[in-house]
């Protein structure tokens, strides 16, 4: 028995009714391999890939690609947004409060939305957020 496919990003980007083009496939690209990216080393990681893009293209693509949850945005407070290509398994983050790194945290419940609340007032809730804040080993050790 064979494993099944995995899809390419052009698959990705017309299933989720999106354009193929080489930006928006450098982006993808650009940001699962990286870790948790500002707009601007997003835009770099293009331009290495595909050369010049202007910053308002990228912002036009990465709400695109949020909004069609292929790319995860978060904004810890106090920091610019950043863009990740780990989606929908419900994660978490843990956030350093001396030099800013973002590392990724798995569901302590393993399932959405791992917390319940107190009272839901009324809504369906189907996610959780949380962001844990403390000081990753490099700023502890200095």
């Amino acid at each position: 028995m064979t494993a099944p496919r995995t899809p390419t990003i052009a698959e990705e980007l017309r299933g989720a009714g999106l354009r193929v083009t080489a930006a928006r496939v450098a982006m993808l690209e650009t940001v699962r391999d990286g870790d948790h990216l500002g707009v601007e080393a997003i835009a770099s990681g293009v331009r290495d890939r595909v050369g010049h893009i202007s910053l308002q293209a990228v912002y036009e693509a990465l709400h695109a690609l949020t909004a069609a949850g292929l790319v995860r945005r978060i904004e810890p407070a106090g920091s610019a947004a950043r863009f990740e290509g780990r989606v929908g398994d419900n994660h978490h983050h843990i956030v350093c409060r001396s030099c800013g790194a973002v590392a990724d945290v798995d569901c302590a419940t393993g399932h959405a939305p791992c917390l319940t609340a107190a009272d839901d007032h009324g809504f369906s809730i189907d996610e959780a957020e949380v962001i844990y804040w403390g000081l990753c080993p490099r700023c502890s050790s200095s």
